[in-house]
């Protein structure tokens, strides 16, 4: 049989607790740690969301989108696509609920008629500043938590989990 994921009630980990990684890091168990903190910490910080997305009837994928076309008011649908890295059909669902909701608005490009420029109405941005509040106050502990070295050491493994061709994208993301 596998083993219990069952934690002692009161069982707390805190920061001093957590064993610090071992020099033999790049071993298959402590992959498998980095992965599993990941993975739980980017699940407890979008549920930190998850009430506010569901009381509109939106869900990760619209938040997701509405962050982005936050940080490039007039971002082109293509610039989207690649930003989020779904389907053209799984967008096109996401836009038509955030406009029908009234949190996007779509114009024409102004040098180019078939482009489709985004941004947020003044409703999306409120909803949006309302979640990353949430977001915020959960990363600004951690980060605390954690102290400054340590932050500087989680962008950088973050970031070396980039593909080369994205980085220039995500790194422009920073000037805004």
């Amino acid at each position: 049989m596998g083993k219990s994921l069952a934690m002692p009630a009161n069982s707390s980990l805190t920061a001093s607790q957590i064993s610090p990684a071992s020099p033999l890091f790049l071993r298959e168990d402590e992959i498998r740690r980095g992965i599993e903190m990941l993975y739980f910490g980017y699940s407890a910080l979008t549920r930190s969301i998850d009430e506010g997305l569901g009381a509109q009837g939106l869900g990760h994928a619209h938040h997701r989108a509405l962050y982005f076309i936050s940080r490039r008011p007039d971002l082109t649908v293509k610039d989207l696509l690649r930003l989020l890295a779904i389907t053209k059909q799984s967008l096109g669902r996401v836009l038509n609920d955030l406009i029908e909701h009234g949190y996007v608005e779509a114009r024409q490009g102004a040098h180019d008629r078939r482009q489709k420029l985004l941004r947020l109405s003044p409703a999306g941005a409120a909803l949006e500043a309302e979640l990353f509040r949430a977001l915020r106050e959960k990363m600004a502990a951690a980060y605390a938590q954690a102290g400054q070295g340590s932050v500087t050491g989680f962008w950088r493994v973050l970031e070396g989990l980039i593909p080369d061709q994205d980085k220039s994208m995500v790194l422009g993301l920073r000037s805004r």
